[in-house]
């Protein structure tokens, strides 16, 4: 599971970059892959340590998300 987490703070930094170089669009595109990634991630933890990293990673996207995309509900509220 180290080597998935690897590869989530590497595409994590490439959502970073797209979005300071203001290509929210890709950037968008690429949260959405991860958060893919992530969720299936989710389904197959079972280490509590795992389950802790994927909820910072969970945080953290939400909140990539709403900066791409303003303050707009994240949650579907």
């Amino acid at each position: 599971m180290n080597t998935k987490f690897e590869d989530l703070k590497a595409s994590v930094q490439e959502i970073i970059d797209l979005i300071a170089a203001k290509n929210n669009r890709e950037a968008n595109n690429k949260l959405l892959e991860v958060n893919e990634t992530l969720d299936e991630m989710l389904d197959h933890a079972e280490e509590d340590e795992d389950l802790r990293e994927i909820s910072r990673y969970q945080v953290l996207l939400n909140q990539l998300h709403v900066k791409i995309n303003g303050e707009e509900q994240v949650d579907g509220e």
